[in-house]
């Protein structure tokens, strides 16, 4: 069983920046595919940004640039550093593990952008 917690949404103004967090923990052990998506009611949830296992990362178009993901394997955490953020880039943000042929969602966490 895998656990996933995000933390670190908020409230934020146009050009402002925040982190978000997403620690894992459960019966499991080794380095697995970690990523972020969001999703808002009028929209499918997308991929943001996702880092491999050995630390290889893509993103989407609408973030190359402003966002950066990163890991800490030690703490089984994943990062997403979303700066110059735009009223577009609000939405819920979810964390998910792949292990295998299964993923594993945290609960989301909100993110709003606006002045």
């Amino acid at each position: 069983q895998v656990q996933l917690v995000e933390s670190g949404g908020g409230l934020v103004q146009p050009g402002g920046s925040l982190r978000l967090s997403c620690a894992a923990s459960g019966s499991f052990s080794g380095i697995y595919p970690m990523g972020w998506y969001r999703q808002t009611p009028t929209k499918q949830r997308e991929l943001v940004a996702a880092i491999g296992s050995g630390g290889i990362t893509n993103y989407a178009d609408s973030v190359k640039g402003r966002f950066t993901i990163s890991r800490d394997n030690a703490k089984i955490t994943v990062y997403l550093q979303m700066n110059s953020l735009k009223p577009e880039d609000t939405a819920v943000y979810y964390c998910k593990l792949t292990r295998g042929n299964l993923g594993y969602w945290g609960q989301g966490t909100q993110v709003t952008v606006s002045s």
